[in-house]
């Protein structure tokens, strides 16, 4: 895994996975999966997340570390 992802490959990767978003929430976006909800973090200056936050997404979601490379 890369040090950063962009926010944009982060939704791109989620979409691949049969999330459907990016919703509009309170204080962050969220994407939607049957009854699963990830929040996605709001854009900052760069834009990049840190691969330490993707990763507790991803571990949120149900996700291993090989099929979110492979995806």
């Amino acid at each position: 895994m890369p040090s950063s992802v962009s926010r944009r490959e982060l939704i791109r990767k989620f979409k691949t996975f049969g999330y459907s978003g990016p919703f509009s929430g309170g204080r962050h976006q969220f994407m939607i999966k049957g009854r699963q909800k990830i929040r996605i973090p709001n854009p900052h200056g760069s834009g990049d997340i840190h691969i330490s936050l993707v990763k507790e997404i991803i571990r949120q979601a149900g996700i291993s570390g090989e099929e979110w490379d492979k995806a």
